[in-house]
């Protein structure tokens, strides 16, 4: 935990230099008070008196001062480890948010932290300045009456020895506490991010008891903890009490055979009542480091979780081999000879690459792709095709057949197991994240809606796109009518999730903020599923001007769509099993047939156009 100081040393100096100081001030008062006790009698008190006063004034101001450094020294680091986790939660690679729950992540950006500057802020200086003032407290009762310290520490170590059979207690409840408020965050964010769904359905009393489950577990790690604490507390609160009995009565009888002076036991009485609060605070310091602890280390853990790196995957292919190397039985499509016997055991029909124009490298290209989000389930088995520049390529098939799989890998959500991945001829391993990304823009099935103006979701990508930028993507995606009934018109709010749009707008207004990046590359997902027949011929019709800009890949599931790419191909099971235009595939592919056949029955059937099959 001293590592989070870092960067902060100077104002822990400061503030252990206070402390100390004000500490040594209030050392020196019982001295001064010996004094004018032992001084009463001739009257000379007035001097010293005012000195004790002064001296008393001085450890308060002290005091004060050195506090306010370390609480501000404790917002500092909380703020810059609030910083980093947010920084470094963002970049996770998404295998990391597979495993996690984002209500779990977020609990510890807000209460873990908050837990953890109590102890930077106060703790690691208390134990510190708290053991340095009980030495100095100790060797001066030693001066005085080595026999009354003795009768002191006796009690003193009587209850440490309570307090340190506690500690492992409060630090196990302190931790299952934490995690459970991280539960409690994660399954609230659940509920509330499908509340519709949970209204519809009248599981409010359900959600309600799996949460309030939750909280039963953080009550009682809570009330555990605090019963520890109750228990220690006490033991300390004896000890004090018990030791200053024990000098009272005894050092009175002292005084009274002659061996110490009234002003040695008033002294030593101080000293005692003065080693009360460095006391105190160690064993709180003690205590409250325990339960920072479980915050602290479920912070590490998430500190720990692997981001996605910055540069080239070249250059981290070989640390990844030296540090989880896969052996060839273990490739996630099987094994090197298994891969060949998995080739043959799925014949598919073989697949040329799409033509590019003007010669051209294709602006996406798949060379023998295998790919699985578990080792030894593969999702795309041997998968290759191409998007050429200024050309239209559907993807088509049955649920399950790797369509969104090949998305998140052209956004390099994830990376290959096997084969290459290239963007205009160059192979993506050669390029960051950022330099792929930034050739591509996504239109996702579930369109994200940022709280905010709809001026901030169209620019969200795009935060220097000109006014005259914004007005022609929102023409092309026929905005305009969203833009009129929004109180504010651009600079209307949209609420969380974008809530006060239909599913349909918000399909426009994603689509509106991938065109204003005027992206090489855009990736289409279900582009009509929610728009209606006016909106979906209108899109059509922007589809086509845009592939003079940019290419496109989409996952078509209207027919609509399907028929006036330039090429579409179909795939099944994770592999390409054909390819060409509309009219070529219902000639001499099957499964082709059997997709266009059943939509053409949902057609008949509804009157309207009708789906392909979803992935």
């Amino acid at each position: 935990m001293f590592r989070l100081t870092a960067g902060h040393r100077s104002s822990m100096a400061v503030a252990t230099v206070l402390t100390l100081v004000g500490s040594v001030l209030g050392l020196a008062q019982p001295l001064l008070a010996k004094k004018i006790v032992d001084a009463t009698g001739s009257g000379r008190i007035a001097w010293p008196l005012l000195f004790l006063a002064c001296l008393f004034l001085a450890e308060a101001v002290t005091g004060a001062v050195g506090r306010f450094v370390l609480e501000r020294m404790g917002e500092r680091i909380v703020r810059g480890l609030r910083r980093g986790l947010v920084s470094h939660l963002l970049r996770l690679e998404m295998r990391e948010y597979d495993k996690h729950r984002t209500g779990d992540l977020i609990s510890r950006v807000t209460t873990d932290t908050t837990l953890l500057r109590e102890v930077v802020s106060q703790a690691l200086v208390d134990l510190v300045t708290g053991s340095l003032v009980a030495v100095g407290a100790v060797a001066l009762m030693i001066w005085i009456d080595p026999l009354l310290l003795l009768l002191v520490t006796l009690t003193v170590v009587m209850a440490a020895a309570v307090v340190t059979s506690l500690l492992a207690g409060i630090r196990a409840a302190a931790e299952r506490m934490q995690h459970a408020v991280g539960e409690i965050a994660a399954d609230l964010e659940r509920a509330l991010g499908a509340l519709p769904m949970v209204r519809v359905h009248r599981a409010e009393e359900r959600e309600a008891a799996r949460i309030g489950r939750c909280v039963d577990t953080a009550y009682e790690a809570g009330v555990r903890t605090a019963r520890l604490a109750s228990v220690m507390s006490p033991a300390v609160e004896l000890a004090v009490h018990g030791s200053f009995l024990l000098v009272l009565v005894i050092g009175g009888m002292r005084v009274n055979g002659h061996a110490n002076s009234l002003g040695d036991l008033v002294a030593f009485l101080l000293y005692a009542t003065y080693l009360v609060v460095p006391l105190s605070s160690v064993f709180r310091a003690v205590g409250l480091i325990q339960r920072g602890m479980g915050a602290f280390q479920r912070i590490e853990e998430a500190l720990a979780l692997r981001t996605e790196p910055t540069g080239p995957a070249h250059k981290e292919s070989t640390d990844l081999v030296q540090e989880k190397p896969t052996p060839v039985h273990e490739h996630p499509a099987g094994h090197a000879e298994g891969a060949s016997a998995r080739r043959a055991t799925h014949p598919r029909t073989p697949v040329k690459k799409a033509p590019s124009r003007d010669g051209e490298e294709p602006a996406l290209a798949l060379e023998d792709v295998w790919f699985g989000y578990d080792p030894g389930r593969p999702v795309l088995r041997g998968v290759s095709l191409s998007v050429p520049h200024r050309q239209q390529v559907a993807l088509v098939g049955c649920s399950g057949a790797g369509k969104s799989t090949i998305f998140a890998l052209a956004a390099r959500f994830y990376e290959t197991d096997s084969g290459t991945l290239l963007f205009d001829g160059r192979p993506a391993a050669e390029l960051s994240r950022a330099q792929c990304r930034a050739r591509i823009a996504v239109v996702d099935q579930n369109t994200h809606v940022v709280h905010g103006s709809l001026l901030d979701n169209l620019t969200y990508a795009a935060p220097t796109a000109s006014p005259a930028d914004v007005r022609r993507v929102i023409e092309l995606t026929n905005l305009h009518q969203v833009v009129d009934r929004l109180p504010g018109g651009l600079s209307g709010m949209l609420g969380e999730r974008g809530n006060t749009l239909s599913a349909g707008e918000r399909q426009r207004v994603a689509l509106a903020r991938a065109l204003l990046t005027r992206p090489s590359l855009l990736l289409l997902d279900e582009p009509t599923s929610h728009l209606d027949a006016i909106n979906e011929a209108a899109l059509s019709r922007v589809l086509k001007d845009i592939t003079q800009e940019c290419a496109l890949l989409v996952i078509a599931h209207r027919l609509s769509t399907v028929q006036h790419a330039d090429r579409i191909v179909v795939l099944d099971a994770g592999h390409v099993i054909a390819g060409g235009r509309h009219e070529e595939l219902l000639a001499r592919n099957a499964t082709y047939r059997e997709l266009a056949a059943g939509q053409a029955l949902r057609t008949t059937a509804t009157g309207s156009a009708g789906q392909l099959p979803t992935r």
